[in-house]
């Protein structure tokens, strides 16, 4: 197993397996040394999250949403990485979504929870540059996409 792996077993995540994509993409593409991963909801086996932030939603579930978003990107990095997440050089930039209501504007700490996951899990090589934006409406409802650019080594 590898290092990043290790710290993530003792977060209490287990790396899923990937999402497939869910129209015409590809979950990541490689050039050089560095990924470009889709845009990853905030889905897991149990259904995700999914509604209006500031609606539907509270801003701690919201938190916890974006957190999966990251564990859904490691996910795609792991596959990206031929299963070695100590690969992963860097993660050079997230950008976050989050489908928001009219009245909320913390969308920077919503992004938080999947910027926090991978500060925890890459060390400083998780650092990142970032947007975070609220959008009118994600796919299938879902409260949170973020993607990703990767750097592997």
């Amino acid at each position: 197993m590898s290092a990043v792996e290790d710290r993530l077993t003792a977060l209490g995540i287990v790396v899923p397996t990937p999402n497939p994509p869910v129209a015409n993409y590809v979950p990541f593409v490689r050039v050089g040394n560095v990924i470009h991963i889709s845009g990853q909801v905030s889905i897991d086996a149990g259904g995700g999250f999914k509604g209006v932030v500031g609606e539907d939603v509270d801003l701690e579930t919201a938190i916890a949403a974006a957190r999966l978003c990251g564990v859904n990107l490691i996910s795609q990095m792991k596959a990206a990485a031929g299963g070695d997440l100590d690969q992963v050089a860097r993660v050079v930039k997230l950008g976050g979504f989050v489908q928001a209501g009219a009245a909320f504007f913390e969308i920077p700490r919503v992004v938080n929870g999947c910027s926090d996951l991978m500060v925890e899990a890459f060390g400083e090589a998780g650092r990142h540059a970032r947007s975070a934006v609220g959008v009118y409406r994600l796919p299938f409802n879902f409260a949170v996409e973020v993607d990703a650019v990767v750097e592997l080594k």
